[in-house]
């Protein structure tokens, strides 16, 4: 099996429990001030402290979440620089211990002359062949169609994948993505290559 993917807090919403204790103690909030109107100063007291309460851990639990988001950006900010850093051949083995990282076997990195569009060649830990083209881009060039196109014509046909994909620091264009859509190319932006490299999202074959 492959490695776990952390489960971390979405980027902008804050979980389930936390927006409970929020709307719980604004609910508080007001049933108090209902039963001070009413002249129940002690059942007001008692709601008006049970208000406090779920507001303190509502505020706690919102700060752990920003805390954790905060921290996740930081690590994939730091995955991205790193790969920004590497020449192509680098990537190419970076992406290759990525695979040998979360279970794959037989992995060779292939790129080079003559290599037909597959840079880092795999086995799933499921036994499929992955064919992974990797492009060391800078944040300002996307990967474009033609690209994806020159992949598409040898991944399947020549190199025999399970599974093809493409991965990448930077984008991919809109036709890129449509193209591989179609083709059943699997896209890694950077954001993506982030994630499967802190763990925080799924490697190409999943």
């Amino acid at each position: 099996m492959g490695a776990p993917v952390r489960q971390l807090p979405p980027a902008d919403t804050a979980d389930v429990g936390g927006c409970a204790q929020g709307a719980g103690a604004v609910l508080a909030g007001i049933i108090a001030l209902m039963m001070w109107s009413d002249g129940n100063g002690f059942g007001a007291a008692a709601m008006a402290a049970l208000a406090a309460v779920l507001a303190v851990k509502f505020f706690q639990r919102r700060r752990a979440h920003d805390a954790a988001l905060a921290q996740l950006r930081a690590a994939q900010s730091t995955e991205i620089a790193r790969y920004h850093a590497m020449n192509p051949r680098e990537f190419e083995h970076a992406i290759a211990f990525l695979c040998q990282r979360d279970g794959c076997q037989h992995v060779k990195v292939v790129g080079g002359a003559g290599d037909l569009g597959a840079d880092v060649l795999a086995l799933a830990p499921d036994g499929r062949r992955i064919v992974i083209q990797c492009k060391r881009y800078g944040p300002t060039t996307k990967v474009g169609s033609p690209d994806l196109q020159r992949f598409g014509g040898t991944c399947y046909s020549v190199h025999g994948a399970h599974v093809a994909a493409v991965v990448t620091t930077s984008v991919f264009t809109r036709p890129a993505a449509q193209y591989g859509a179609h083709q059943g190319i699997r896209l890694l932006d950077g954001t993506a290559l982030a994630s499967w490299a802190t763990r925080t999202g799924p490697a190409p074959w999943m």
